[in-house]
């Protein structure tokens, strides 16, 4: 069955100069404690949060079921006030509701116009951003956006990957962040940016038996704990208890690089788009010949790409 997971290491007060001389240039997550994150840590209760940015609408996500799932979209969009939703989802059981008394909430912050404006905390809650010290351990013109999130307990992330580095911080409550390698991608049966295995813990063999290979990495984040996670690297987040959370992105190849209607941080970088465009177009090619023959040069072509492409230097 599945291989034990490795524990991410943890390591206490690092400065930005070790950061950026021993952790970032490895390409691994890492968990960072100690680090002076601002009276969030204490000030964020529920009766602060709901009183401090008041009644203004937000857009969140209603699950009845703990396992969110993108692709198939099993949870439906609503939109509460502020205060209210805050209330609401440091509850297990509901009086109000939309679908069932013990629906789960998730709030993941957007910018004002979704399709161009990215999620920037200090935009979007001014007053829960004087509260928070994000630690700079990139340059000013790397930032991308800072994402607020709040979960209620036993809510579960689908597996996904971001195109850009990313600090997770974890103010309030607990998470259990289980981790997969790029290498692994083969095994995590891909939709897009997502994996479709749901449930990493009891996952359907008989439907993805390839997802034993992958190699996975966990770690517990508790309330002041901050989690590295670098661009590409896939993360299935569990909310154990009820928490908030500020996830800060940051451009690690340059600017560039990027999808400039990328407003998720989550489209591939635009020559990996234009890559896997001209690869359809040859597959398509391919269509031309009778199957004996498209199956010898479609082995040639995957050849090929691990000859020019593929790194052999780890894992």
């Amino acid at each position: 069955r599945e291989q034990a997971a490795v524990a991410l290491e943890r390591l206490e007060r690092v400065t930005r100069e070790r950061f950026l001389r021993d952790i970032y240039p490895q390409r691994k997550p890492v968990v960072l404690t100690g680090l002076e994150l601002g009276t969030c840590i204490t000030k964020w209760t529920v009766d602060y949060l709901s009183q401090a940015e008041g009644s203004k609408e937000v857009k969140i996500h209603v699950s009845t079921v703990p396992q969110m799932d993108f692709l198939s979209k099993n949870f439906v969009y609503r939109t509460l006030p502020f205060d209210v939703f805050v209330r609401r989802a440091a509850e297990v059981k509901h009086k109000e509701y939309f679908l069932t008394e013990d629906e789960k909430y998730y709030l993941r912050s957007v910018g004002e116009d979704v399709r161009k404006d990215i999620a920037d905390i200090r935009k979007q809650f001014p007053v829960l951003a004087e509260d928070v010290h994000i630690p700079e351990y990139f340059e000013k013109e790397q930032f991308f956006s800072s994402v607020f999130r709040i979960s209620s307990a036993g809510l579960q992330l689908w597996t996904h990957y971001d195109v850009m580095d990313n600090f997770l911080i974890q103010v309030t409550g607990r998470k259990r962040v289980v981790l997969y390698s790029p290498r692994d991608a083969p095994y995590l049966y891909l939709s897009g940016t997502k994996s479709e295995v749901l449930d990493v813990d009891n996952p359907d063999l008989e439907k993805y038996p390839l997802f034993v290979k992958a190699k996975r990495y966990q770690c517990v984040l508790e309330a002041g704990d901050v989690l590295f996670i670098p661009a590409l690297w896939f993360h299935n987040v569990i909310s154990e208890e009820f928490g908030v959370a500020l996830n800060v992105f940051w451009k690690h190849l340059p600017a560039e690089s990027y999808d400039k209607t990328d407003t998720y941080g989550n489209k591939d970088p635009m020559a990996a788009s234009r890559a896997i465009q001209i690869l359809d177009r040859a597959l398509k090619t391919l269509e031309e010949l009778p199957e004996e023959y498209r199956d010898f040069y479609a082995r040639r072509m995957v050849l090929r790409i691990q000859e020019k492409a593929y790194r052999n230097d780890y894992g």
